[in-house]
C-alpha cells in the first residue's frame, strides 16, 4: 500500500511538472515555427516587456482558440498535456490523501 501511495504522490508531482514544461515547449514550438504570432503574445501591449507579462499573455493565448487554428500537431498535442495534465495530477493528490485518511 506504501508503494501505490507513494506512487500517486510521485505521478501528481510528474503530471503538475509536465504542464510547466508544457508551456516552455509552446513557447519554444511558436518562437521556431510561428515567430509572427509568437511577436504576439510576447509584445505587452503597454510597458516594458518582462517574463511575467509574456507567462500572462501566453496562458491567455493557451485558453483561447488560437493556437489550434494553427493547424501544428505539435502545439496541439503539449496543449492538450498543458489543459490536463493539473486535473491528473490534483486526482493523483486527492486518491494518495483519500488512502491515507481510510488506511490510517
Amino acid at each position: 500500500m506504501i508503494a501505490l501511495y507513494l506512487g500517486l504522490l510521485f505521478a501528481g508531482l510528474i503530471l503538475f511538472a509536465a504542464s510547466f514544461i508544457a508551456q516552455w515547449c509552446i513557447a519554444q514550438r511558436m518562437r521556431k515555427a510561428h515567430p509572427r504570432q509568437w511577436e504576439i503574445i510576447a509584445t505587452p501591449d503597454e510597458g516594458p516587456a518582462s517574463g511575467f507579462k509574456t507567462w500572462i499573455r501566453l496562458q491567455r493565448a493557451l485558453q483561447s482558440p488560437v493556437l489550434p487554428a494553427l493547424e501544428d500537431a505539435r502545439i496541439t498535442n503539449w496543449r492538450r498535456v498543458w489543459r490536463f495534465a493539473p486535473g491528473l495530477g490534483w486526482l493523483c493528490w486527492l486518491a494518495a490523501v483519500g488512502m491515507r485518511l481510510l488506511l490510517h
